[in-house]
């Protein structure tokens, strides 16, 4: 069935059968305070060299002190993880508050029991309708090939299922 282009409540729920990974981005504000919220709009660019993009509404009340940001850490989320996905995603409230990270390239937090983590350098942004690309340029990362990732499927949190 199709709708028309212009029913953004029918394109919001048609992308959305898209199954994607979750992360949270994180950087340091110019005043030097943690900030980081929840994204499902991250991707691979380039193996050589290494870019990674991911996006931000232009609404965000972060968006000024994410283009300014020298580094961004994207956590790629655990299944375990939907309670650090969820606080992200909220607002208004102190998202660090008693969490464990560390700082990684940038001073960006970088959190513990993800999947993956990217440290990148806040190589270029591009416009892209109501949102701002952000491409990142690998420095370091890493991965638990013992976790499996937290999904987000047709406005629901999944889990992989093994078939064997």
């Amino acid at each position: 069935m199709t709708q028309p282009q212009s029913d953004s409540r029918a394109l919001r729920n048609a992308l959305g059968r898209f199954a994607t990974g979750i992360a949270i981005v994180t950087a340091i504000d110019p005043d030097g305070h943690p900030i980081g919220l929840t994204v499902n709009s991250f991707s691979a660019v380039s193996l050589d060299p290494a870019l990674v993009l991911w996006c931000l509404d232009n609404n965000s009340h972060n968006l000024e002190a994410f283009r300014r940001a020298s580094h961004h850490a994207i956590n790629i989320l655990a299944d375990n993880q939907q309670d650090l996905s969820n606080r992200f995603a909220t607002w208004p409230a102190d998202r660090f508050a008693g969490l464990p990270w560390h700082a990684g390239i940038g001073g960006a937090p970088v959190f513990p029991g993800c999947c993956a983590t990217f440290e990148v350098a806040n190589e270029t942004q591009h416009a892209g309708g109501d949102h701002i690309i952000f491409v990142g340029r690998v420095e370091r990362f890493g991965e638990r090939v013992d976790l499996a990732p937290l999904l987000f499927h047709a406005g629901q949190y999944r889990t992989l299922a093994d078939k064997d």
